[in-house]
């Protein structure tokens, strides 16, 4: 006789989450599949396949438009620097929905990669809460400018093979983050908005190490294919037609997240190959 495992599972209630339209739902569904998950309320038992959907739950403002049709707004006006604080509140928001979908999608790997991703997603609705708490302290809220899906645009793209989803989502486009928020910061800086700048700092602080976890799973799923990481990488980055470094590269940031020098040093190569043509 033997006892079968009774914990409920938790893909079905991460695809709940991320079905959710209402961003203070969602958030709030997060916080509850982090606890519970954390406490072994639920577990990382196999379930049924997971769904193929093309969009994850959103609400029905802001307007999506193609990333070159969002308005350009200067930040020395209440509407643009609302603008910018809304951008920054629109990632946070898609980083909520791309760490449940990780979590939630490839349920084959270890339950450390289930509970990675789950606490990336409590830490991302953290990041969306405290910059529409920032966006609502200048008169607007989220919804009030129109943005674009290119971050959820990849990760349907990369939907069936979690090693291009680590390759490409935190090793590409997250890590785009670590280098242009000290740019950012520095503008909030200089307006006075302490409070802003103390929402980037922890955002700063948290996205590095979201980044060394996609690093660290992509390392694990290149072992277990026997595949070179480094060179794996580069040539993901030119079928993908991405661009890896643009304007200022933090490579101080980026060795904290697990880019090794030699990489680094590669890519950079490998970029300027790519503007020089």
């Amino acid at each position: 006789m033997y006892h079968m495992n009774t914990t409920p599972s938790v893909f079905p209630v991460l695809l709940s989450a991320l079905k959710e339209c209402s961003p203070e739902a969602k958030c709030r569904l997060t916080d509850e599949i982090s606890a519970a998950f954390s406490d072994g309320l639920l577990s990382n038992a196999p379930a049924d396949a997971p769904e193929d959907f093309r969009f994850a739950g959103r609400p029905a403002r802001p307007e999506l438009v193609p990333p070159d049709a969002v308005r350009a707004r200067k930040m020395n006006t209440p509407e643009g620097y609302a603008a910018m604080l809304h951008a920054i509140c629109h990632i946070e928001f898609n980083a909520v929905n791309l760490a449940l979908d990780a979590a939630y999608r490839f349920r084959s790997l270890p339950a450390a990669f289930t509970a990675d991703w789950i606490r990336v997603a409590k830490e991302e609705a953290c990041h969306f809460r405290l910059m529409r708490a920032r966006l609502q302290a200048h008169g607007f809220d989220y919804g009030d400018f129109e943005a674009h899906n290119h971050l959820w645009d990849m990760a349907y793209k990369t939907a069936f093979d979690p090693l291009l989803r680590m390759a490409l989502v935190p090793r590409v486009l997250e890590a785009r983050g670590l280098d242009v928020t000290p740019a950012i910061r520095a503008k909030v800086a200089q307006k006075g908005d302490a409070e802003t700048c103390a929402a980037l700092d922890i955002i700063y602080r948290d996205e590095v190490g979201h980044v060394k976890i996609g690093n660290r799973w992509y390392q694990h799923l290149c072992a277990g294919r026997g595949l070179e990481p480094a060179a794996l990488f580069r040539a993901l980055v030119s079928r993908y037609d991405l661009f890896v470094f643009r304007g200022y590269v933090n490579i101080e940031a980026r060795r904290q997240a697990g880019f090794s020098r030699f990489e680094l040093a590669m890519l950079e190569d490998f970029e300027r190959g790519l503007k020089s043509r």
